[in-house]
């Protein structure tokens, strides 16, 4: 009687040790996967959140002060057109 119940047991084994196989597999594929991306992403110049929020930040400032010098200009050439 112990001939069936020793193949399972086996059987149960080569499961588990396969499923570790696999697990060890699947592990070394991310592992891989998200050098190759990392390599990839580098080598394209790619800017980081902190460059872009920061020249998004000095293009609005820029803005800002375009507006500004354009409303000074409109109110000097106002006060020109008044005393001319």
């Amino acid at each position: 009687m112990t001939g069936p119940n020793r193949f399972f047991d086996d059987m149960s084994k080569l499961m588990t040790n396969a499923m570790g196989v696999a697990q060890g597999a699947r592990t070394e594929a991310e592992t891989a996967m998200k050098g190759w991306m990392d390599r990839w992403l580098a080598d394209r110049d790619f800017v980081t959140r902190e460059e872009f929020d920061a020249v998004r930040a000095m293009a609005q400032k820029a803005r800002e002060e375009n507006e500004a010098l354009k409303a000074r200009i409109e109110a000097l050439e106002k006060g020109k057109v008044a005393a001319g």
